[in-house]
């Protein structure tokens, strides 16, 4: 059996490689950071694009990050949302439920069309990966915001 020199099986095998790469790389940095609107947020909060949804994937993705008090106003999502805490501490609460602790780690499911909000504790800053599934156009309908009685509520 006859074997091919190392130096020409590693430029075969760089090559198959290159024509092989169809992944897309979105460097950090290449995706402007936003403050969170005022209609849909109170307090501060940014929100970095992660990716958008295409035509292979019907959600997209953004790192929200809640300074101290901040959180979002009621909303629901038409196909649901996953959120990732990565930091910090928050409150997730849905509509007639009791605001509930979120941390690190922590993995929220929020099923279609649940009425609910999110945000971080009013001492401690929260940061979650926000991935949001897309029916019919649609990934988010906003409502009114969380007032500051709701807010403190237990």
């Amino acid at each position: 059996m006859k074997t091919l020199p190392a130096a020409l099986v590693a430029l075969a095998l760089a090559g198959a490689a290159a024509q092989a790469e169809t992944s897309t790389i979105s460097p950090n940095g290449s995706r402007a950071s936003a403050k969170g609107a005022d209609a849909n947020f109170t307090g501060s909060v940014i929100v970095d694009p992660l990716y958008a949804p295409n035509e292979h994937t019907a959600n997209g993705g953004g790192l929200v990050t809640f300074e101290p008090g901040a959180r979002s106003a009621w909303h629901t999502h038409p196909a649901g949302q996953v959120l990732i805490v990565t930091r910090g501490l928050g409150w997730v609460q849905e509509e007639g439920g009791r605001k509930r602790e979120i941390g690190p780690g922590d993995v929220v499911w929020t099923p279609p069309g649940v009425k609910h909000w999110h945000g971080a504790t009013a001492e401690t800053a929260m940061s979650h990966i926000a991935i949001t599934n897309v029916r019919d156009g649609e990934n988010v309908a906003w409502m009114e915001q969380v007032d500051d009685a709701q807010y403190a509520a237990d």
